[in-house]
């Protein structure tokens, strides 16, 4: 059904579903082959701004979770029950789907299909080995706004997913390595603190 949608039709057709609450189970049935790449964005995005501990650690894990699926090439995620069955109301998804339209229109207007090789099934596992890097970064992020790099990376590289934008996902990796740089920077930062201290 998704296949050739456009983000921006996908987020439409989940604000439309019927019913008062959605639960995360429908509105994964909707996302269908979108799911893997929608939930990285959705991961991404808290880390996008200042955010006090634990959300990057909590969207760090998750993350990671979703990209060690990428890498067994399962063909849809995987959620505990638990989460599965949490709900949303209606109106509060028709809110956050209104207010991420129109950056995703903008997006579009950009975006396109372009580097396709980036869309197979090797590529999108070398991809969820790429996520996982990143997913492990979060968790070790300088606090605050360490992680807001990162958050960045990841959005891209889970809007270029769904847009079939190569260049969106390398422009994506590319803020992803200077995330990791600073991650890393803060761990030995720590480590050589506590070898003086020691």
């Amino acid at each position: 059904m998704f296949s050739n949608a456009r983000t921006s039709q996908i987020l439409l057709a989940l604000a439309s579903q019927p019913g008062e609450r959605l639960t995360v189970r429908d509105i994964m049935a909707v996302l269908q082959d979108r799911a893997f790449a929608l939930l990285i964005v959705l991961l991404g995005l808290p880390n996008c701004l200042p955010m006090p501990p634990p959300i990057p650690l909590v969207c760090g894990l998750l993350l990671g979770l979703v990209a060690i699926q990428i890498v067994f090439g399962r063909e849809a995620p995987w959620l505990p029950g638990q989460l599965m069955n949490r709900s949303l109301a209606r109106t509060d998804v028709e809110r956050a789907v209104g207010r991420a339209m129109p950056a995703f229109r903008r997006l579009e207007r950009f975006s396109r299909p372009r580097m396709t090789f980036l869309d197979t099934p090797v590529a999108m596992r070398l991809m969820g080995a790429i996520i996982l890097v990143m997913a492990l970064g979060l968790l070790f992020a300088p606090p605050f706004v360490g992680q807001i790099p990162l958050g960045l990376a990841v959005c891209l590289v889970g809007l270029g997913l769904v847009e079939r934008d190569g260049l969106v996902i390398i422009g994506g990796l590319v803020i992803g390595s200077v995330g990791m740089v600073l991650s890393l920077g803060f761990v030995y930062a720590i480590v050589t603190g506590l070898d003086t201290f020691f």
